[in-house]
């Protein structure tokens, strides 16, 4: 089973921090970097080859991750150039990846079952699986809703729930091959694409743990919960580190 990961962003949303790193390589707990945790995640569950899309500071990813031979996993790189966007650096190495295989961002921490994933994808016949997870946003003012200039509904500070992307996904190669190299392309116009030729892609719901490491608050409140979700993030690492060991 073969991941693609997504490390070769900036990481705007997290500076200064990305200043000196990029996110992948962010430390949580003082102990693991993000992207020890997802490799070793990834070995457990049997996945051993990754391709990592690598721009922003890539030498410092190159330089930890290596060849893999550390996880048990066989790593090689695709360097972007230029900014390729979330799913225009996949078109690059296209030619490595088998006909379905996973995409992930480099700073998610979950406990999602990547290999459980991607089979689901590969028994749907689904272009494109998205993982979701139903996000709560608290809004902090009275909520109107209205029909002209008229009131209809109202609810003070109401709690909503919304099902987001969780920056995992599995795709089928045929669903890519119609892209050029080189072609900048967001997961977004991806998915308005697919939609736009009567593809619809499959959303698969997720009620575990999920935390995008997208802002220096999410990055400061893994850290302040990695010890409590050790037992949730970790039982799958001992038989990889029995394996590297």
């Amino acid at each position: 089973m073969h991941v693609a990961i997504l490390a070769g962003g900036r990481g705007v949303r997290l500076r200064p921090y990305t200043t000196a790193l990029p996110k992948p390589l962010m430390p949580i707990g003082g102990e693991y970097a993000i992207i020890d945790i997802i490799l070793q995640q990834l070995r457990a569950q049997g996945f051993r080859r990754v391709t990592l899309a690598v721009g922003h500071l890539s030498a410092l990813i190159r330089a930890f991750v290596g060849d893999g031979a550390r996880w048990g996993i066989r790593a090689d790189y695709a360097e972007e150039d230029q900014p390729l966007d979330t799913i225009g650096p996949l078109f690059n190495f296209l030619d490595r990846l088998p006909e379905h295989f996973l995409v992930m961002n480099g700073d998610v921490l979950t406990n999602l079952d990547y290999a459980s994933f991607l089979r689901d994808h590969e028994g749907s016949g689904a272009p494109l699986t998205i993982a979701s997870y139903q996000r709560k946003v608290k809004i902090d003012f009275g909520t109107l809703e209205t029909i002209g200039d008229r009131l209809v509904r109202f609810s003070e500070k109401p709690t909503l729930s919304y099902g987001v992307s969780m920056g995992v996904y599995a795709i089928s190669g045929k669903t890519l091959a119609q892209y050029p190299k080189n072609t900048p392309l967001g997961f977004d116009e991806l998915v308005l694409d697919l939609l736009a030729c009567g593809e619809r892609p499959r959303v698969y719901e997720f009620d575990g743990y999920w935390m995008d490491i997208g802002s220096p608050d999410d990055y400061e409140e893994a850290n302040r919960c990695f010890q409590d979700m050790r037992s949730t993030l970790l039982p799958t690492l001992s038989a990889a580190e029995e394996v590297v060991a």
